[in-house]
């Protein structure tokens, strides 16, 4: 069975250190030159339920009411050696873009190019060619640019006068915990997966101590850092800790980010848009696993994402 060291020999740098690819797509939405329109209806936004970077653009377009202005095509849980495919929907064909594999599209927008195809990808209808695959910005676009089609009463996300905190918050988590998960678990030696391990448990160790104290990354309003981090924390007990090895501590062993985590899951866009098994699926039995057997683990039990919170 083919591992993520064949599939992705490109991002292993020699030291062993798992290095990700940069996002090629990256038009931005609005009227100025050389913008793509913001239009209802136009665009498809292709997303999996095991990816933390398709979860973001997921949890967003539903807490802004962006289900009607952006659809939504959704590729089996567990990434084939042939890339993401619409394996579940009918005759395994996406039903606006009329595709087998998300690589199609990437083909059809740049025959020469050779990186992953990846999710999210926003999708031109009109076209059938990829817009946008940078999940750096992506949200902030639905969140900004997108403005004019939320639905009324929408939280603001990416608010002014917090964007410099935003923004230099969310360059933290995603190197030390949204991305540090990845490099433990696709580090090729000791000292590459050593060294991610303890990154990330020194920064979990610090958002546990600031969520001590706050409801929020941000104080008490909920902004794009918070869906940046639950698509990682939401996905940790059920697969970084066994499948990448970071088994210092669960989720579950945080007071307070636990508590914050729960929170979360049990607002409108979070849990909702949430697959467990959908989760578990992609990360034991898609292409970058090793499991010979294909087994999924039963576990871990759920039912504690519902409990009470209490930091309202």
């Amino acid at each position: 069975m083919s591992t993520a060291r064949s599939e992705a020999e490109h991002e292993i740098r020699p030291d062993g250190v798992f290095v990700r690819q940069a996002n090629r797509f990256t038009a931005s939405f609005g009227e100025g030159p050389g913008q793509l329109p913001v239009e209802a209806g136009r665009y498809r936004l292709i997303v999996s339920p095991v990816c933390p970077w398709a979860h973001r653009a997921l949890i967003v377009r539903r807490v802004l009411g962006l289900e009607d202005a952006i659809s939504l095509g959704v590729t089996h849980a567990a990434r084939r050696p042939r890339g993401w495919e619409f394996a579940d929907d009918p005759g395994g064909v996406d039903p606006v873009l009329e595709i087998h594999f998300l690589n199609e599209a990437y083909e059809a927008t740049d025959p020469g190019y050779t990186g992953r195809a990846t999710v999210p990808a926003l999708i031109d209808t009109v076209s059938g060619q990829v817009v946008n695959n940078d999940y750096h910005r992506l949200s902030i676009e639905l969140e900004t640019a997108w403005a004019p089609l939320h639905a009324p009463g929408a939280p603001d996300l990416y608010p002014g006068d917090l964007r410099g905190e935003i923004d230099a918050l969310n360059d933290i988590v995603f190197r030390e915990v949204n991305n540090g998960v990845y490099q433990a678990g696709f580090a090729r030696t000791q000292q590459a997966y050593e060294s991610a391990y303890d990154m990330v448990f020194a920064r979990l160790d610090d958002l546990e101590r600031r969520l001590s104290g706050q409801r929020y990354l941000l104080g008490d309003r909920l902004t794009d850092a918070d869906v940046r981090l639950f698509a990682t924390l939401v996905r940790f007990d059920a697969a970084y800790h066994g499948v990448f090895r970071l088994n210092r501590n669960r989720l579950a062993d945080f007071p307070a980010l636990w508590g914050y985590a729960r929170d979360l899951y049990q607002t409108r866009g979070f849990g909702d848009t949430t697959s467990f098994d959908g989760i578990k699926r992609g990360y034991h039995l898609g292409s970058q696993a090793i499991n010979p057997f294909q087994l999924v683990p039963k576990g871990p039990d759920t039912s504690g994402w519902v409990t009470a919170h209490g930091r309202g």
